[in-house]
């Protein structure tokens, strides 16, 4: 019987101390919250008061339930304009936000749901009036914090994350893989080495730079993502790594993110020449990082079907996110209109193309690679 072979991927120790470049100025932080050392235990990483200070500055509240002088509940939200309307809305990088409430006592007497019910309508009485809200909620927010927001006139909407469970060996985790991204992980890591990145300027300028071959500006905004990979590294809350070819040049590279509860896939971006298997080698390396820290892996959302189908060649199981979202008739229809007028922009762009550009015969149209459509999106 044939026993495959599980390739060994060292996870690099601390970063030795460098020169660092000037820090980047502190973002403005929000009067309206409360000190970390005051907030709840149940909190994500992306409720800590310092992740939203980095990707929200000065526009993020939070509302606060107390039962006497114990906080019980809090949720953070932003608050912003847009237009004439007032919009609330996940802040850039921020992947997840919702109700964050504290368990009863066990001998409290009243169902858990009941407590948690009541304690998000009480959260939501504070949440302020505004033309659109929409978060989506980290996989602890329950059914009956659901149950609220649809009963305050909410829309409630199911997502899906994809999870790998701690506590798995190396071995049961290496088993788990489907056999093709088994090869993949095994050739990749032939070829490349893992390692830590050196900084953040290095991270952003390689996604970047990535992004811009491709004639892409970095939807989150290149100076917000120093800002908040600066304060995950300051805070102890993550790690950058990247697959070096022997020759030491950067080919994929992904950002982790992590709490008490949880390891976060949070940004990955690789070369256009880059090796499929490059992003796949990552991907195993976070199942390791997952696994010595004892937490669970999230993959932070499944958005497509081929990012569904990369990701479960890695074995793990679905688990719901929940949307709310509230949106006042006018902005919903100036919006539909705004999306209308770029239809028919478009349209009239494409048609114009190709009036005045004569059909090339026997070229195909340009294509995402397989690798590429298979990829967690950068």
């Amino acid at each position: 019987m044939n026993t495959e072979k599980i390739p060994v991927v060292t996870v690099p120790g601390p970063l030795k101390p460098r020169t660092r470049k000037p820090a980047l100025e502190e973002p403005p932080k929000s009067p309206n919250v409360l000190p970390a050392s005051i907030g709840l235990t149940e909190r994500s990483v992306f409720h800590e008061p310092w992740w939203l200070n980095a990707t929200a500055g000065e526009d993020w509240h939070m509302a606060v339930v107390k039962t006497g002088d114990q906080i019980v509940g809090e949720m953070p939200y932003t608050l912003t304009k847009k237009g004439f309307w007032r919009i609330s809305t996940l802040p850039p990088l921020t992947r997840t936000l919702g109700p964050v409430i504290k368990p009863q006592p066990a001998d409290a007497g009243n169902p858990e749901w009941n407590h948690r019910l009541e304690v998000t309508r009480e959260l939501i009485a504070q949440l302020p009036k505004c033309a659109h809200f929409h978060q989506i909620a980290h996989p602890l927010v329950s059914e009956a914090e659901a149950a609220a927001f649809s009963l305050h006139g909410f829309q409630v909407s199911v997502g899906f994350t994809l999870k790998l469970p701690p506590g798995t060996d190396e071995a049961t985790a290496w088993r788990g893989l489907r056999w093709n991204t088994r090869n993949r992980v095994r050739r990749s890591a032939e070829r490349f080495v893992v390692r830590e990145i050196a900084g953040v300027e290095e991270f952003v300028d390689f996604y970047d730079s990535n992004l811009a071959t491709r004639k892409l500006d970095n939807v989150y905004g290149s100076t917000i993502m120093r800002r908040l990979l600066t304060e995950v590294v300051r805070h102890n809350a993550g790690m950058l790594l990247g697959t070096f070819d022997h020759d030491g040049s950067l080919n994929a590279a992904t950002a982790l993110v992590w709490d008490k509860t949880n390891v976060y896939y949070f940004l990955t971006t690789r070369t256009a020449t880059a090796h499929s298997g490059a992003v796949a080698l990552l991907v195993w390396q976070a199942i390791k990082v997952a696994r010595e820290r004892t937490l669970e892996l999230d993959f932070d959302g499944v958005s497509t079907a081929g990012i569904l189908q990369f990701l479960a060649g890695f074995g793990g199981h679905l688990v719901r996110r929940y949307t709310f979202e509230q949106m006042r008739g006018d902005f919903a229809l100036g919006r539909a209109l705004r999306a209308s007028s770029r239809e028919v922009a478009k349209a009239a762009r494409s048609v114009g193309a190709k009036k005045s550009t004569p059909a090339e015969k026997g070229t195909p149209a340009e294509k995402s690679s397989p690798a590429e459509k298979s990829s967690p999106a950068e």
